[in-house]
């Protein structure tokens, strides 16, 4: 059985733009950049929720 917690939580690039109201792009920039952390798989990329809340966070300052 999976445990359902926040750890395992993703994102994806979409759901990441839509939430910090910006373009694709700029979340696609922000990995390439290494300002955000995300897994490729194939040709697509997640971001954990953890990583994402550590970029918000990291972001403010």
């Amino acid at each position: 059985m999976i445990k359902n917690n926040f750890e395992n939580q993703f994102y994806t690039i979409e759901e990441i733009a839509k939430i910090l109201k910006v373009s694709y792009l700029t979340v696609y920039r922000w990995i390439r950049a290494k300002k955000l952390s995300a897994y490729k798989i194939e040709k697509q990329y997640r971001i954990k929720k953890i990583d994402f809340d550590l970029f918000i966070k990291n972001y403010k300052k």
